[in-house]
């Protein structure tokens, strides 16, 4: 079955009407399937009346189109003035051992900047799993008790090196300032929330079954090598591998209690 097809019969499963805008018709499907509609369906459903693939329509469009469903994606989501940055490459890399050396180095400075603010701050994401292919970038969790309470941790952790980008109503993401080299992303969370669980539980998930971090890493590079220009088509190209490991990880835990 072709990828178009596939995408119509959803787009009919999902009662999407056929004379309906690319984004009403997306939509649609988001309600019907939930996180498994994705960015690229979006892409897809405004491409093919041009004969396109979801990667041949053009960088500008692409993420307009992105920007059109962020709210519906992160709902509360908004980003920062001067944040922006531009040329930034999706790479996929084997496994660093120095990955938490530097981890160790970032935690001391975020430690040192934000204080008893940080309930916990933890290694997450792929740079964390031994073994696992990743960015080369850091990603760090830090938990807070009070999300909403930006001036406890926002200047600390810029102080730190690192800007506020975005938030929503789950967490906040902060990366280097635009001028830096992109090696951290640090997201804050609120203490007990479904985010702070969620990611330590897939990450000790991933360092135990192996087969899992080899299904994960095919899927990181097959998504780079289509979407390096584009990182939330990058994310949105791992979803049906993630979202299994996520439910995975899940069950694991809770059989290990």
């Amino acid at each position: 079955m072709s990828e178009h097809r596939s995408l119509e019969r959803r787009l009919i499963a999902a009662g999407a009407d056929p004379a309906a805008d690319p984004l009403t018709a997306w939509q649609c499907l988001r309600k019907a399937e939930g996180a498994r509609a994705t960015v690229i369906d979006l892409y897809a459903i405004v491409a093919r009346p041009r004969g396109l693939e979801p990667h041949q329509l053009p960088r500008p469009e692409r993420a307009a189109l992105a920007r059109s469903i962020m709210r519906v994606v992160w709902p509360g989501f908004a980003t920062t003035e001067g944040s922006a940055r531009e040329g930034d490459r999706i790479e996929i890399l084997d496994y660093d051992p120095d990955w938490p050396n530097r981890y160790d180095r970032w935690r001391e400075r975020i430690q040192s900047t934000v204080g008893a603010t940080a309930v916990t701050i933890e290694h997450v994401g792929s740079t964390s799993v031994p073994g696992l292919s990743a960015k080369p970038i850091i990603d760090i969790q830090v938990a807070v008790r009070d999300l909403q309470d930006e001036p406890a941790y926002v200047p600390g952790l810029e102080q730190a090196g690192v800007q506020l980008r975005s938030r929503d109503d789950y967490h906040r993401y902060f990366r280097p300032f635009p001028e830096q080299p992109r090696d951290v992303h640090v997201h804050v969370c609120a203490v007990g929330s479904d985010w702070e669980r969620e990611h330590p539980s897939v990450r000790d998930y991933l360092r135990a079954h192996q087969p899992a971090r080899i299904a994960y890493a095919a899927a990181k590079r097959q998504a780079a090598s289509v979407w390096s220009d584009d990182g939330v088509a990058y994310t949105d190209a791992k979803a049906h591998v993630i979202l299994a490991i996520m439910d995975e990880a899940e069950r694991w835990v809770a059989a290990r209690e």
